[in-house]
């Protein structure tokens, strides 16, 4: 980290409020609490290492890594994906029957429709924004969102409520 204002102690700051967060967000886009604990690493690693240009939108930035890095590993090994585990998605769904069958539809997606809709839903941000997230025109967060939906209309037609589908 670099002398700049702020410095360390700012860095270990945003690392200390932040990081539950980013971990629920690392968490619903790998479905894997291990591989999300190496994804945050990963992510506040850089973030550290650039803190300088950085540390007046940080949490954007991570957040930014943590998505494009997420596509990034699925891509490189081809990792089967796993179940998502009750526990951080019993914060969006309740009922114990709907929260299986959104984990076990969920885990089939891909990473990159996973991530887009964690970025759509679950972190509540516009095509837009989302895009501009993960460095694509809307368009393509518009498709992938629409394939996303569509695949968890055919595997989990019972998340029709959840998921729009009147």
């Amino acid at each position: 980290m670099t002398g700049h204002e702020g410095g360390e102690g700012a860095f270990n700051a945003f690392v200390q409020a932040r990081s539950a967060a980013l971990g629920r967000t690392a968490y619903l886009l790998t479905g894997d609490h291990h591989l999300a604990e190496d994804l945050l690493q990963t992510a506040l690693l850089q973030a550290a290492r650039h803190w300088g240009r950085i540390h007046t939108a940080p949490e954007a930035y991570v957040r930014r890594i943590l998505y494009t890095q997420n596509i990034s590993w699925w891509r490189r090994r081809k990792y089967a994906e796993v179940g998502l585990g009750m526990h951080d998605i019993s914060v969006a769904v309740a009922e114990p029957e709907l929260r299986m069958t959104l984990e076990q539809a969920l885990s089939l997606l891909t990473a990159k429709q996973r991530t887009a809709l964690v970025l759509r839903y679950f972190e509540d941000l516009t095509e837009v924004q989302a895009a501009a997230e993960l460095g694509v025109s809307p368009g393509t967060v518009k498709s992938t969102t629409r394939q996303a939906l569509a695949r968890l209309r055919v595997l989990a037609p019972e998340l029709a409520d959840l998921i729009g589908v009147n």
